[in-house]
């Protein structure tokens, strides 16, 4: 019942002193925001990160040539041939899910007066149980385009669109150029797949398509990348670590001299970068929740000396010290929630307003409100310590005195 009282007091007081009391929780409320505000966009930027890897695939990894290792130059018997990958396989039947020659090749193409430019990515068959895109009409390239090293390519919707007019461009044609030589692409599928956030920063004016590999290798089809898909329920680095050292076991190489770069864990530097940015901006930031709470003593003070003469008539009415320190913590305490509650709301504000310029869906962690909520009542708890045992340690006949 006391404990409600004091709550009444408190917002009566609040309510006679608004802007004293928003004044006093301004502070609070930049804090408050501040930390939502960051600790939101970094959690929203890390949920993109993952969903754009998680496209690629988190068991997609590249194998290649240390160069570091190689600084006096790469010897011929060094490359990556076709018996190595066949060895990889054969070594790692139950890992290896997917594994090809990473080549690529850029051409110009014309379709009537049409031009453009097409990006071509020499892949293995059914690329696409592996690598996230939805064919739309027609297929994926399958063993026996790849086999045979056949004219076949897969395009874009977007592509499709522009050299045809139709996004069903199935058994249309496209010339192209690779390794100096004509060729006469035949389409056997159009994919399409979501907007990425990496399209701003890769600009092109390329099309990204995908024909049998074979295709783009010269002369002794030898290479110094390849892509592979693994066992995703094992472990990518242990898996990796494995690859790599066989593949220096059978060249006669050092142990180092292939490495091996995955999606997972290069997803995870990423997570890390953010979320050590995201500490760091959002500590920064929390420094003006200790200003606002500082601004919260000073307030109490002040009301301490105001209110002088109403707690010398508590006292003398029988209140006893437990109970001016309780009234007076309690409503530093309420100064400091209520600017949490504001902060809060400010702050999922502007992470909302913020990720919806840069078309990004608003993560809002609720472990992190109930904390930065909590956290402010502390605040105004800690702060509001020495203003209430001041309050409590009056003598009720010299406040009485008080004018």
């Amino acid at each position: 019942m006391l404990l409600i009282e004091n709550i009444k007091l408190a917002l009566t007081s609040i309510r006679t002193n608004k802007m004293r009391s928003f004044l006093t929780m301004l502070g609070i409320i930049i804090g408050i925001s501040s930390v939502i505000a960051i600790t939101s966009i970094g959690a929203s930027a890390k949920g993109v990160v993952s969903k754009e890897f998680e496209s690629f695939g988190m068991n997609n990894m590249y194998v290649y040539i240390n160069w570091r290792l190689a600084e006096d130059g790469v010897e011929y018997s060094d490359l990556i041939f076709p018996e190595d990958i066949e060895a990889l396989k054969e070594r790692f039947p139950d890992d290896i899910l997917y594994i090809c020659p990473s080549i690529s090749a850029d051409s110009e193409t014309k379709v009537r007066r049409i031009t453009g430019k097409l990006r071509m990515a020499g892949v293995a068959a059914d690329y696409n149980k592996f690598y996230n895109m939805n064919l739309i009409h027609g297929r994926m390239l399958n063993e026996s385009d790849v086999d045979g090293a056949r004219d076949r390519i897969v395009i874009d919707k977007d592509a499709a669109q522009h050299f045809f007019n139709k996004d069903n461009a199935v058994g249309e044609v496209l010339s192209v150029t690779i390794n100096g030589e004509p060729k006469d692409l035949t389409i056997v599928g159009i994919y399409e797949k979501e907007a990425s956030i990496f399209d701003n920063m890769m600009v092109s004016d390329s099309y990204q398509t995908y024909v049998p590999y074979p295709l783009l290798q010269a002369g002794d089809q030898s290479t110094s990348y390849i892509e592979l898909y693994t066992n995703a329920e094992k472990d990518q680095a242990v898996i990796g670590g494995e690859i790599t050292k066989y593949l220096a076991r059978i060249k006669d190489k050092a142990p180092e001299f292939y490495i091996f770069e995955s999606a997972e864990a290069q997803m995870g530097m990423i997570n890390n970068v953010l979320g050590t940015l995201s500490i760091a901006i959002g500590a920064i930031a929390a420094i003006s929740l200790v200003v606002g709470g500082i601004g919260i003593m000073n307030i109490m003070l002040v009301s301490v000396t105001e209110r002088t003469r109403e707690i010398g008539i508590r006292k003398s009415l029988g209140a006893r010290t437990k109970d001016i320190l309780l009234q007076f913590l309690i409503e530093s305490m309420i100064i400091s929630a209520i600017g949490g509650v504001i902060g809060t709301l400010l702050g999922v504000g502007i992470a909302s307003i913020g990720m919806s310029f840069a078309n990004i869906s608003v993560i809002i962690e609720p472990g992190v409100i109930v904390l930065a909520v909590a956290f402010s009542a502390l605040v105004g708890m800690f702060f509001g310590l020495y203003p209430a045992r001041k309050a409590a340690k009056l003598d009720p006949i010299e406040a009485l005195r008080y004018e």
